[in-house]
């Protein structure tokens, strides 16, 4: 796909989302989101900022099973971890390890790397190319992520051109 390609594909997309947000379908106002529309695409591509990763429409409908998988994990951390607190007599091991990101694109790595920071009690401390290194509050919670669930899953919505 071209820039130009790119360009009209964003521009679509801005503006259905602008008139789905709006809620306004008189013609000045389509010509106002049009023109918004045009202005923000302008300055997108004066500033270079058009490549294939940032294109929002070709996310996956895979990418919502993985939002709702997340956010399960998210809740289940977060309780073990809100419990650890409360309970002085759970044990805390933190421990730091390094996993292995089977990403192909920038933007999954950085994706799987955000995702391990959004789990309470877990925490990304540097990425070197494909090996992260992670701080864990429990060794169950370094387990889950040396299972390799998380890096699948995020495999699994990356797109890949």
């Amino acid at each position: 796909m071209s820039k130009l390609q790119h360009a009209i594909n964003l521009g679509l997309f801005l503006f259905a989302l602008w008139v789905l947000l709006s809620g306004h379908y008189t013609p000045l106002m389509l010509l106002f989101g049009v023109l918004s529309t045009l202005f923000v695409v302008f300055l997108a591509t004066r500033a270079d900022l058009i490549d294939r990763e940032t294109q929002p429409i070709l996310i996956k409908l895979s990418v919502l099973f993985y939002w709702v998988w997340l956010g399960r994990e998210i809740i289940k951390s977060n309780i073990d971890v809100t419990r650890r607190i409360l309970s002085p007599g759970l044990p805390i091991s933190p421990t730091v390890f390094t996993v292995r990101a089977g990403q192909k694109t920038e933007l999954g790595r950085v994706t799987y790397a955000n995702s391990i920071t959004l789990v309470p009690g877990t925490v990304t401390m540097d990425v070197d190319k494909d090996v992260f290194t992670v701080h864990a509050l429990t060794r169950e919670a370094a387990a889950d992520l040396k299972r390799g669930e998380m890096n699948r899953r995020v495999c699994n919505v990356e797109i890949v051109f």
